[in-house]
């Protein structure tokens, strides 16, 4: 990536009318953003000649983009049923992705379901690499990310994240500052901890890893067994703008994906504080 791109989590809010994903890039470049994430979370549909258009308009404006699989994704589901479906569903989001030119895609892995955490993990590890070798089989390149999970009863730490990406190719995480922060019941907000979570992600996958992010934010109210729901940023006690000036210390590039209920509000707001700094 060449920079640091900022971008809302779907279409922009400011879009009132033919809110179709084609028009939302171009109100993204309009607003000044240069990112944006395909939400695929209620279903993957998006007929081939839309991905086309998509990838199209997003080159011309120079919009970067990501999607983001469906809500229903459980790779630790007791009913085999579940699991495949749950494949298919990470495939599909990868294959359209791909289509609308996409670089990386992103869904919330599986839940513990009261297994031990490393049973769980090795379920998960079998399910990626195999969605990692069809996807090479089929010439669908898209950096495949689980995203770091807001409860502990879900899969989906850092650690376990990063052990994957080191065990699998072409996986990363996607990094959820906010989950992070709601998962450890309001630790990692700080300046020091931002720096630890950037350091253990270059020392344990390399540069690469930061020259690719997939970063999501947001405001996040918690409570002592995680997260309960997103808010904007100011209603939060998120510390965004050190997290900014470590983003800016590391010179991560890549895309940060606003996930508050004002989409582009927080957006426009850490992309002013980045430029800013």
């Amino acid at each position: 990536m060449d920079r640091l791109r900022f971008g809302p989590a779907g279409i922009p809010l400011a879009l009132t009318k033919n809110r179709g994903a084609v028009e939302g890039v171009r109100k993204t470049a309009e607003l000044g953003l240069d990112a944006m994430e395909l939400e695929f979370v209620y279903g993957v549909r998006m007929p081939p000649t839309t991905a086309a258009d998509v990838k199209s308009v997003a080159r011309e404006v120079n919009v970067s983009l990501t999607a983001h699989g469906p809500y229903y994704i459980n790779l630790n589901s007791k009913e085999k049923e579940k699991v495949e479906a749950s494949l298919k569903r990470i495939l599909d989001t990868a294959r359209v992705a791909h289509a609308a030119g996409a670089f990386s895609i992103t869904f919330h892995a599986a839940t513990y379901m009261k297994d031990p955490p490393g049973k769980v993990y090795d379920k998960v590890k079998e399910c990626i690499r195999e969605i990692v070798r069809m996807l090479g089989e089929e010439g669908v390149e898209v950096w495949v990310r689980p995203e770091t999970t807001g409860k502990a009863s879900q899969f989906g730490s850092l650690q376990e994240l990063v052990q994957l990406s080191k065990e699998v190719e072409g996986v990363l995480p996607c990094v959820d500052f906010a989950h992070i922060h709601a998962r450890t019941g309001g630790k990692c907000n700080s300046q020091e901890e931002f720096a630890e979570i950037l350091s253990y992600l270059e020392n344990e996958l390399g540069r690469e890893c930061l020259d690719n992010m997939h970063i999501h934010i947001s405001g996040i109210e918690y409570t002592e067994k995680g997260e309960q729901n997103h808010v904007n940023l100011e209603e939060s006690d998120l510390k965004y703008t050190d997290l900014i000036e470590v983003w800016r210390e590391f010179d991560v590039k890549g895309v940060v994906i606003s996930e508050s209920p004002n989409l582009e509000g927080d957006a426009i707001l850490l992309k002013k504080l980045y430029y800013k700094l």
